[in-house]
């Protein structure tokens, strides 16, 4: 199989990744370099061609490389017609020799997420016959669709045999068979591909089309860590990381584990049933609270008498079903309007009014339009929220 660029016709430019992934810099010429003006008339920076490019274009579910040219920001690439567009923030000249730099430190964590991503692929493909169907290489994370769903016990099988594979230092190699090598292997891709195919193999792991720079060897991608695999479509979304992007989330887990740990003087590797037995506490604190507010909202129903007009209860703190549930008693006991106003004068307050024999949509109109509020509901029952003060709104609702 003969090694090449994939080029198309003679204005294309030269991929120089296709050559040397690693590669950090370059010289080129500059072929053109284009004013970007949007059709509204807004500058958006400029478009300039080289003859050459280390710079990866946007494709494959992959962001375009960023950088400089001659010290000026590349800060996107695109490719159209195999012409590579690098958007610059700053004009260069057409004719000169630039020197190229690529933001390495991205360009090598994007190589180590996509290579992940491929042996991932690989073998979910070979262990349950599923197809990646979807990829996406964001700046945070790396997803991956699949049209079949993964128990937990199958990722965490797929994840060790992907490390394993990482462990083991297999060569990444890119290979472009003749059409005749090509329709006797079994690799994988999403699309029909005209032209020339630009395979990447992984030993045994992963065989597959794709466009996109790769490390070299799978020790490069240092861990691969899944981090979600979720129902989706009738398949699943696999969320990754690998390489520093999982030494980064890593670190940021260990230091919320450890604030956790303390916080409750408990060991890290203890910190979930330290979180479970603070919850069962938290369930029946919760529990003995409702008790009490139950209490108290049965001593305020004895108070009502059946000839009371209006019925009105302000409270600071109140559980959102307990004030419902005092509502709907209390419209039981007379035949007037009760509202319950929970909150304060600075912060507001969430009402729920009820009756049993007025439409209180009315009331409740006139209310939100006096103190700003909103709401809403049916003819026997509305809640909603308010801004005004105690006083205000009693005078109002024993007014009305």
């Amino acid at each position: 199989m003969e090694e090449k660029h994939l080029a198309s016709g003679s204005d294309a430019t030269e991929k120089l990744y296709y050559h040397d992934s690693h590669g950090r810099e370059f010289t080129a010429t500059v072929l053109s370099c284009e004013e970007k003006v949007t059709a509204k008339g807004k500058k958006e920076g400029y478009r300039v061609v080289l003859d050459r490019t280390l710079f990866f274009p946007e494709g494959g579910g992959q962001f375009g490389d960023q950088g400089w040219i001659d010290g000026i920001k590349v800060t996107d690439t695109h490719e159209k017609n195999g012409v590579i567009y690098h958007e610059t923030e700053a004009p260069v000249a057409v004719g000169t020799e630039v020197k190229g730099e690529l933001d390495y430190k991205e360009r090598f964590s994007r190589m180590q997420q996509h290579t992940g991503e491929h042996m991932l692929s690989g073998i979910i493909h070979r262990l349950y016959g599923y197809d990646n169907v979807g990829f996406h290489l964001g700046a945070d994370e790396t997803t991956m669709d699949f049209n079949g769903e993964l128990t937990s016990e199958q990722v965490r099988e797929v994840e060790t045999l992907a490390n394993q594979a990482v462990w083991d230092n297999i060569p990444v190699e890119i290979l472009y068979p003749t059409k005749e090598e090509l329709a006797s292997m079994d690799y994988r891709s999403k699309i029909e591909i005209e032209g020339q195919v630009r395979i990447v193999r992984i030993g045994d792991v992963d065989m597959c089309a794709c466009c996109a720079p790769h490390v070299s060897r799978t020790g490069e991608v240092g861990m691969i860590k899944v981090i979600s695999c979720d129902r989706h479509r009738g398949g699943c979304r696999m969320t990754i990381q690998c390489g520093d992007r999982a030494l980064e989330d890593y670190r940021k887990k260990q230091e919320g584990v450890t604030a956790v740990s303390v916080a409750l003087s408990a060991p890290p590797e203890r910190v979930g049933d330290a979180v479970l037995h603070m919850k069962e506490q938290m369930d029946q604190i919760r529990m003995k609270l409702n008790q009490m507010q139950a209490s108290y909202l049965a001593g305020k129903l004895e108070e009502i008498k059946a000839d009371d007009k209006f019925v009105c209860l302000f409270e600071e703190e109140l559980d959102n079903i307990a004030v419902r549930n005092f509502v709907n008693d209390a419209c039981e006991r007379c035949q007037g309007i009760c509202a319950a106003f929970v909150g304060t004068d600075e912060t507001g307050y969430r009402y729920i009014i009820g009756s049993s024999s007025t439409d209180v949509r009315e009331f409740a109109k006139k209310l939100n339009e006096a103190f700003s509020g909103k709401g809403g509901g049916k003819p026997e029952m509305v809640q909603g929220s308010l801004k005004g003060s105690r006083s205000e709104i009693e005078k109002m609702v024993l007014g009305f």
